[in-house]
């Protein structure tokens, strides 16, 4: 079993402050986005005075897949990230918790007990063809996470091959989730977990109950930076799913899901967030329970699809007797090697029960999306303005 590891805590973390100290000691250099092979491989050059690199395969346009080895313990833990394309906020957080074995400073007792204890295996990104692309699927334009039964996929039997080579007691399937998702009080989860199912009936087994106590350990830790922002998923089963295979073949696996922060679309405090959970996962830190009950995992509050990234309340558009709301959806869209947001009408009506990262209020007033006087549903948005007054109430340039 995967078990707590008892060290002693290092006092730097509690009396300075995680936060304060994070730029400053662990904050690998990858910013936005964007992040593909080019943009790691000087990290990994540098790893390989303390860490293992190795090229475990090649995606289907020939690129190389790493994988990085810290520690030489009994308790193995396999990771993996950009398994879809362009989820990259884990690998950040990824290339972060490698900069606490570079530095000479905090967390060298943690730091000596984790090489003892633990082997950790990460492959940054599992689907390099898609992450240079920023897709999620994989250059033959499969979604890989659909790929656990029938291995169809070289990014996927490199992965299998691996896990049934390492024989891990703990996986870690590292995504990033939409905007969309929020809790019933309407705050926004920046970071979602899910122990995932082994059965369609989905009993709780011990690989589940497992799993399902460290995220308790977790969420209780991320609870002090980010209240009642955390949520978890849906865990309905499917087989094709990977870690939904991996659990039915017995092994923990936590689903990490890195989301939205307020004003963070480019996830740099969202990927601060998911290094904390790593500190915590192997025992850098004791902010969560020291003793997670697994029954606690069904406390936290499920995922709801209720945000928009826009939404201009209160306005009148041509073709609508009555006053409406607009709802905006940004589109991610690569251009000159850097992420567009492209806000796109997403809705129109009564969307009273939505929540939004950004609002404006029309006051019931006339409004011409793009300067015309038409509905406009999954249309770019450049502008919304007031007809009469001119006033802007959104302005994708902002």
């Amino acid at each position: 079993m995967f078990t707590s590891v008892n060290t002693p805590l290092f006092t730097f973390v509690h009396s300075m402050k995680i936060e304060q100290q994070y730029s400053r000691l662990f904050r690998a250099p990858l910013e936005g986005r964007y992040i593909h092979n080019e943009h790691i491989l000087p990290l990994l050059e540098t790893a390989s005075d303390f860490a293992k690199i190795e090229v475990v395969g090649h995606s289907q346009n020939g690129l190389p897949i790493h994988s990085v080895t810290l520690g030489y313990g009994n308790k193995k833990v396999l990771a993996w990230s950009q398994m879809h394309g362009n989820e990259s906020t884990t690998t950040k957080a990824l290339f972060d918790f490698l900069q606490v074995f570079q530095q000479k400073e905090a967390l060298q007792e943690e730091i000596s007990a984790f090489l003892s204890q633990y082997t950790l295996v990460f492959i940054p990104i599992l689907n390099p063809d898609g992450a240079l692309a920023y897709t999620r699927v994989n250059a033959n334009e499969v979604d890989l996470n659909r790929d656990a039964l029938d291995l169809n996929e070289k990014e996927g039997r490199i992965h299998r091959k691996l896990l049934e080579e390492f024989k891990p007691d703990l996986c870690l399937n590292l995504h990033d989730q939409r905007t969309i998702y929020g809790t019933e009080e309407g705050k926004p989860t920046t970071v979602s977990f899910l122990s995932p199912a082994a059965s369609p009936s989905r009993e709780i087994t011990a690989a589940r109950q497992e799993a399902m106590r460290h995220i308790v350990r977790l969420h209780g830790a991320l609870e002090q930076f980010i209240p009642g922002q955390l949520g978890r998923y849906d865990d309905t089963f499917n087989e094709n799913c990977l870690g939904d295979y991996i659990t039915k073949m017995g092994v923990p696996t936590i689903l990490f899901e890195a989301g939205h922060y307020p004003g963070d679309y480019q996830r740099e405090k969202t990927r601060e967030l998911i290094f904390y959970a790593f500190l915590e996962l192997f025992h850098f830190t004791h902010l969560g329970t020291d003793e997670p009950n697994y029954k606690d995992y069904f406390k936290i509050p499920e995922n709801k699809v209720n945000f928009k990234d826009v939404i201009i309340r209160n306005v009148r558009i041509s073709g609508y007797d009555e006053v409406v709301s607009v709802g905006i959806q940004y589109t991610e869209v690569l251009k000159n090697d850097k992420i567009s947001f492209e806000p796109i009408v997403d809705a129109i009506g009564d969307l009273d029960r939505w929540y939004t990262h950004y609002e404006n209020d029309g006051n019931k007033g006339f409004v011409l999306l793009n300067y015309q006087k038409k509905e406009g549903i999954g249309e770019k948005i450049v502008s919304i303005i007031e007809e009469f007054s001119g006033n802007t109430l959104f302005y994708s340039g902002n």
